[in-house]
């Protein structure tokens, strides 16, 4: 059967010092550069049915440099919309809110965990249908590919919080017994640190 997999995004400034990253656009570091290719490295000799991307640079340059031909742009793989947390890390937001959590709080101007988690339940269909064809593959953020593989498992968007991803990673999506959805690959590195 095919398997939806997933490429977050080589490292940027911001996921580099930990500041939420949603509509601001940032361009990879040179390590993020490097990252992607070695993300083109693992995937070498995998075909894909399609790739869906982020709208957003940095995803676009990974998929870019990792040599994935993008076949469509969507707006509902963009990063969580973290409002007026954009370009703040968790520290910071929590020296005023102790409590907060983005997986249950969401961001005041932004994306709740439902928002996400409706978007990303449309990326999945979208990416289920094209699967008739092949493997597909979506490029894109942590916090919404991490959303995505929750809900890919039935589990509700404030599961994403449990999957932690790191940027040049890729997990892969996929079935058991050809019925039951499941995590075949979580947060594999595409390249030796």
């Amino acid at each position: 059967m095919a398997e939806i997999v997933l490429v977050r995004h080589g490292q940027t400034e911001w996921s580099a010092n930990g500041r939420h990253t949603s509509y601001t656009e940032l361009e990879l570091t040179a390590e993020g550069e490097r990252q992607a290719r070695s993300v083109g490295e693992q995937l070498a000799g995998r075909t894909f049915a399609a790739v869906l991307c982020s709208p957003r640079k940095r995803a676009r340059h990974t998929a870019e440099l990792a040599g994935l031909t993008v076949t469509e742009v969507t707006e509902d793989l963009a990063e969580w919309n973290y409002g007026e947390y954009e370009g703040i890390t968790t520290r910071e937001i929590r020296s005023g809110r102790p409590d907060w959590s983005l997986w249950t709080d969401g961001c005041p101007g932004g994306e709740s965990p439902e928002q996400a988690g409706a978007r990303l339940d449309r990326v999945l269909a979208r990416a289920g249908e094209l699967t008739a064809g092949g493997d597909v593959a979506l490029v894109a953020h942590g916090h919404c590919l991490r959303v995505a593989g929750a809900r890919w498992v039935g589990l509700p968007a404030s599961a994403g919080g449990l999957l932690k991803l790191d940027t040049a990673t890729i997990s892969v999506l996929g079935f058991e017994h050809q019925v039951d959805p499941v995590l075949v690959t979580w947060n594999a590195p595409a390249c030796n640190e």
